[in-house]
């Protein structure tokens, strides 16, 4: 795609991801199968909200299935998947959506990920984007029946085993990923600037309180769920440290933290940049604020085999030790948000998660809804 991005005073290209080529190859066979059309190219809206037109490769098939593919192209970010080729295969049932897995995407042996045991590791976005384009098909031919989709990538069960599905707990093959639909080359260094410089817009509008959010999820949760004002609102990704140090060197009073467990348990060991590259420790964290909340060995035991920290939930649960547990990571985090900024400054924070049967606050600061008001 022809979408540029600057870092650190280069022009990088941008890319899409596994999601939106696995959606495009669905919207071009389903097309085909139904026009009796070839195509050579579609066009996809992604939800950042960046049309992708993607080339249209290896057609096969018959009146009953039509399979496709389209060309991985993550731009100039690194990337293993780079010019794999991602197949949908379309065929036509009575009713619904159908979503299925082939050869070399893996499956997810181990709770607490996006998509539950046993179910191929085609994550929830591009589930949805997937189910998008079916309705946008469907209405434009007239077709009211039901499809059944498998996607696949060939040479994928290899290419996993260089990355961390293995650790995570996919196996066989690799995931079909996206929260934005497109790849966006970035350094380190050219996103703390970023966030620096939207923390100084923020300061420069007058406020002296604000609002972190360390990505997307944290975004979200704040809009939607606690209905905060976001004109506060920077995106300081896993920079929680160089954020909070810019915060305090601008003259801000107030800040509130709003941010998934994934990142914020971090926190409970005294990490400030939340990145994965720069260590985990997340499970070691809850392993240690249950075993102070009294947790029974056996839950200490169950906790040290979980790959998420959605999945170790579960298990706090299951034991009846989630709320001390949390009331414990509270206490922590707001020790190390309180050391890493001047004693004048009040710090709040929320730590959430979305998982089923746990979604909601986990944990907060008792001043964590006066420091940034309500959505007016």
């Amino acid at each position: 795609m022809d979408l540029l991005k600057n870092v650190n005073g280069k022009m990088l290209r941008c890319g899409y991801t596994t999601g939106s080529c696995a959606t495009a190859a669905t919207k071009a066979a389903m097309t085909m199968l139904l026009t009796g059309e070839r195509l050579t190219s579609v066009v996809i809206h992604t939800p950042a909200g960046i049309p992708v037109t993607a080339e249209i490769l290896n057609i096969t098939g018959d009146r009953e299935k039509i399979k496709c593919a389209v060309r991985k192209d993550p731009g100039d970010d690194p990337d293993v998947t780079r010019d794999m080729l991602i197949y949908s295969q379309v065929s036509l049932c009575d009713s619904g959506v159908r979503i299925t897995g082939g050869e070399g995407i893996g499956r997810v042996t181990k709770p607490g990920l996006d998509q539950p045991v046993g179910e191929y590791a085609i994550n929830s976005v591009p589930r949805k984007m997937i189910a998008e384009v079916v309705q946008e098909v469907s209405e434009k031919s007239g077709y009211t029946g039901g499809v059944e989709i498998q996607i696949s990538i060939p040479g994928g069960e290899d290419v996993a085993k260089r990355t961390f599905n293995p650790r995570m707990g996919i196996e066989g093959g690799l995931s079909i990923l996206g929260t934005s639909g497109i790849v966006e080359p970035m350094s380190c260094k050219a996103l703390t600037d970023t966030v620096d410089v939207l923390i100084k817009q923020c300061r420069a509008r007058g406020n002296t309180r604000i609002l972190l959010t360390p990505g997307n999820y944290g975004y979200d949760f704040a809009e939607k769920d606690l209905g905060l004002d976001m004109s506060y609102n920077v995106n300081c990704s896993n920079f929680i440290g160089d954020a909070l140090d810019k915060c305090a060197e601008l003259g801000f009073t107030r800040i509130l933290l709003v941010g998934h467990i994934g990142k914020l348990v971090k926190l409970g060991i005294g990490a400030t940049n939340t990145h994965s590259a720069e260590g985990d420790g997340r499970l070691d964290c809850l392993i240690r604020c249950a075993l102070e909340a009294g947790a029974p060995l056996q839950a200490l035991k169950e906790l040290d085999k979980c790959v998420t920290t959605d999945g170790g939930l579960d298990v706090l649960g299951r034991y009846g030790i989630c709320r001390p547990t949390m009331a414990v990571l509270g206490k922590k985090i707001h020790e190390t948000l309180e050391r890493r900024v001047p004693a004048d400054i009040e710090t709040g924070f929320v730590c959430f998660t979305k998982a089923e049967g746990n979604r909601g606050i986990l944990c907060r600061s008792e001043n964590a809804f006066s420091i940034i008001p309500a959505r007016r």
